[in-house]
């Protein structure tokens, strides 16, 4: 195909080697998950997405983004979507256990992680460069955020099961030391509206000098 698509060796959840067929250049990679987010999400919500004198205090640290106090907002979007009878994941299918084993980004599995890429997009996109990317290929994403001198690594993940998570946890402590960082967030879409469930899917840990942080984001169709 010209060298427009590439196979490549990856490893799925359950740790067998696998082989994905994707697109090889990162610029057609992000233009068409920008497409597919319009497709799903559309141009505009229904909703603001901050609360109207919300400045983002909290969020641009000195020496970091607070990638926490983020992704708590884009929470609260949603519970405030929630409290009008809205509901973005409405007349979205996909598949039961929200798992990513066979297909590239396919869209009825991934409609959290778009809608939370607009979300982003549409909170700092003035202040921040916001860009998807795909290091395996495999249905995984990584959402980059570049604010001035400022960076962030949101690893957008769905939930599995809890056993999976420590997985997950050693999975995004590895990819940010390939990338010399040494702090990366989890957003785990997990499918209960549950809080207390929600709490104690939170965590903070240290793994090989890279803090990681899980904040879960409870979705229900």
């Amino acid at each position: 195909m010209n060298g427009i698509i590439s196979d490549e060796m990856s490893t799925d959840t359950s740790g067998n080697i696998i082989s994905v067929c994707r697109f090889s250049s990162p610029f057609v990679q992000e233009r068409l998950y920008g497409a597919l987010t319009s497709d799903i999400v559309g141009d505009r919500f229904p909703i603001p997405a901050l609360e109207i004198l919300d400045t983002l205090e909290g969020v641009f640290e000195a020496e970091r983004l607070n990638l926490t106090a983020l992704l708590q907002r884009y929470r609260d979007y949603l519970l405030r979507l929630k409290a009008k009878g809205l509901n973005p994941w409405k007349d979205q299918p996909r598949r039961a256990d929200l798992n990513y084993r066979e297909v590239c980004l396919h869209t009825t599995e991934a409609v959290g992680h778009f809608h939370l890429y607009a979300w982003l997009q549409n909170t700092v996109g003035h202040k921040c460069i916001v860009s998807p990317e795909f290091p395996t290929g495999n249905g995984k994403v990584d959402i980059h955020l570049k604010c001035g001198q400022l960076e962030g690594i949101i690893e957008v993940k769905s939930f599995t099961n809890a056993s999976a998570i420590e997985n997950n946890v050693a999975q995004a402590a590895r990819y940010a030391q390939q990338l010399n960082k040494d702090s990366v967030t989890i957003a785990l879409f997990v499918p209960s509206d549950d809080e207390n469930v929600q709490k104690q899917l939170f965590r903070e840990q240290v793994v090989s000098n890279v803090t990681v942080t899980v904040v879960p984001i409870g979705w229900m169709g």
